[in-house]
């Protein structure tokens, strides 16, 4: 398959860059803002996105670059944050042009037909899905740029890289990547939250309040019929300093829970 064969099989697709440390909350407001423009939205958390633009360019009746510009008008005006956008045929492409984007934000599109040529001179770790470790084999070897990897026979680069790796490596060099959009959702959150009425050092009210906090958050989540995934704990003390201790539990399908 030549890259410009799976470039017409493959819809067009956008990728969205947030600011770093982006609140969750607002995070969550961006894709509402993206699921405005298109019904196939991925959240990619915790701070990136996919969107599926293929049924939503005929809908509003113009192009990628066109809507990329209105999410960031959208963004801006509604929630005060600039965003990086790149939109191409593949998710490699769009996201590979989103992170090239230069900060605060931007739009940068890559057309189908040009996915190839625009690839090729960047440098091969700028490519999406090529981490350091992989960077530096193919370094080693004298290939710096996505056109000379592209150029390398897949095979080569399966024996540089390892067989899967290579293999998928090979092809998105070549703007090749059959991945489709995924529709994800960021789970739900509970939270549950105490305030002291005044300032307080006694580890006896601490220690109750956290309980009372415990207590409520898992009557919360059975209220749900949900199950934590992840627990964090955050104290907020005078001065707004603030103090967070994140906790993984044990694998079970569920929400993420905060505890405040």
């Amino acid at each position: 398959m030549t890259t410009d064969q799976a470039s017409r099989r493959v819809s067009t697709v956008m990728h969205v860059r947030c600011p770093d440390r982006l609140p969750e909350e607002t995070y969550r407001q961006v894709l509402e803002l993206l699921a405005e423009l298109s019904p196939v939205v991925q959240a990619l958390p915790p701070s990136a996105a996919l969107v599926e633009l293929k049924g939503a360019l005929r809908y509003h009746g113009t192009d990628g670059r066109h809507l990329g510009e209105i999410l960031r008008v959208r963004a801006l005006s509604r929630l005060g944050v600039d965003v990086r956008v790149g939109i191409g045929p593949s998710i490699t492409v769009a996201a590979t042009a989103s992170a090239q984007v230069p900060q605060p934000g931007g739009v940068l599109a890559v057309e189908p037909g040009e996915a190839g040529a625009w690839l090729a001179p960047l440098p091969v770790d700028a490519l999406q899905g090529i981490g350091p470790r992989q960077a530096e084999t193919l370094h080693d070897y004298g290939i710096h740029s996505v056109g000379l990897l592209a150029a390398v026979p897949p095979a080569t680069v399966q024996r540089l890289l390892g067989g899967r790796a290579g293999r998928t490596a090979a092809d998105r060099a070549r703007g090749i990547d059959p991945r489709p959009v995924v529709p994800r959702d960021l789970p739900s959150t509970a939270t549950v939250r105490w305030r002291f009425a005044r300032h307080t050092l006694d580890g006896a009210d601490a220690r109750a309040a956290l309980l009372d906090l415990v207590v409520r958050l898992g009557q919360l989540l059975r209220g749900r019929d949900q199950a934590a995934r992840a627990l964090t704990l955050t104290l907020t003390f005078a001065g707004d300093g603030r103090w967070e201790k994140p906790g993984v539990l044990p694998s079970r399908p569920g929400t993420t829970t905060t505890c405040a």
